[in-house]
């Protein structure tokens, strides 16, 4: 008895298993066969770079800026799809930009410039969360089986960025955060307050995509972030009286770096350069720029040490995602 009761349990679970999968089978026919569009979803994951636009890399040099202190990127994301051209995603994106003084001038035509002189760095480690809305150039069909081989689209949206900018020590060797140094005297009496480490963003871009098979796409993106913050770079305002780090001799070695000899990312000698600099910018001919260079007041406590303070700092990612598609939820009643 017992066993002819679990074959009739076993038997009415299969006989309702088919019976929801007929019914989903007829409702995407019946759905399709009257031209109405069934939703989907997938989820991506994405690989790609990252460029950063501020103090280190202007926009007047668009191309420098994009490429010589390129990063990289990671992220996945869930998108869902509610009409044939609309649909939304949640997207999670972690990843490094960087700029650098002496990278970006270290040319014969840009060492005499103040920002080589300036010989400041940082790198810092993005963790951004995304909410977007995307617009399909290139519609789907009824279904996600039968979409175009290639599309295109828009995307918009808004994000929250966490972020936390470090310069490399050249004492020891160490990358050092510097938000809690105050670098440009932030937290004294006088001075802007502490910088948040966490900054709303607006990603724009657009992006191509290809299919692979039914189930699986390859796109392409270029998403751009306008931000609401000028410290992704820890550079905004102006150099603070060091006075103010008295007692933190690794905040005021990092709050002014004119007269490190050597750029500490790559090792290299600033020496003769800042000869050249000093002759074009102050007229000064000396063998000793490093002695000399205080002297002019370049670097002197109130003086520019950012050189865009009505402008903010902003980053843009260069990503490749594969995305599958997520099978449809079969929602059947419990069996008793």
């Amino acid at each position: 008895m017992r066993r002819k009761s679990k074959l009739k349990k076993v038997s009415g679970a299969l006989v309702m298993i088919m019976i929801c999968g007929l019914l989903l089978l007829n409702r995407d026919a019946q759905a399709q066969s009257r031209g109405i569009f069934v939703p989907y979803s997938t989820a991506g994951f994405g690989i790609g770079t990252s460029s950063y636009f501020g103090d280190f890399a202007p926009y007047r040099r668009p191309i420098a800026s994009t490429f010589k202190m390129m990063r990289w990127s990671i992220g996945g994301n869930y998108t869902r799809h509610f009409t044939p051209r609309l649909a939304a995603r949640a997207s999670f994106i972690y990843a490094r930009i960087a700029g650098d003084d002496y990278i970006m001038n270290r040319s014969s035509k840009l060492e005499s410039n103040i920002f080589y002189a300036r010989n400041l760095h940082f790198r810092n480690d993005l963790k951004e969360f995304s909410v977007q809305g995307i617009f399909k150039l290139t519609p789907d069909n009824r279904s996600y089986d039968r979409r175009p081989q290639f599309g295109t689209y828009l995307f918009a949206g808004i994000a929250l960025t966490a972020h936390n900018p470090k310069a490399l020590d050249s004492l020891n060797g160490e990358w050092i955060k510097l938000q809690p140094l105050g670098t440009e005297g932030q937290g004294n009496e006088g001075y802007a307050k502490p910088y948040s480490l966490v900054q709303f963003a607006i990603p724009v871009g657009i992006g191509v995509r290809y299919k692979i098979n039914s189930k699986l796409d390859i796109s392409a993106e270029l998403g751009f972030r306008k931000t609401f913050t000028d410290y992704l770079d820890d550079a905004h305002g102006d150099y603070a009286d060091p006075a103010l780090f008295a007692d933190n001799p690794t905040a005021l070695a990092l709050n002014n770096r004119t007269r490190e000899q050597f750029a500490v990312r790559k090792g290299a000698d600033r020496t003769e350069s800042l000869k050249k600099f000093l002759v074009v910018n102050y007229n000064l001919e000396t063998n000793d720029p490093l002695a000399a260079l205080p002297t002019t007041g370049f670097g002197a406590p109130g003086t520019d040490r950012g050189n865009s303070p009505t402008y903010t700092d902003n980053y843009l990612f260069g990503m490749i995602h594969i995305n599958y598609m997520l099978p449809s939820q079969i929602k059947c009643p419990p069996l008793r």
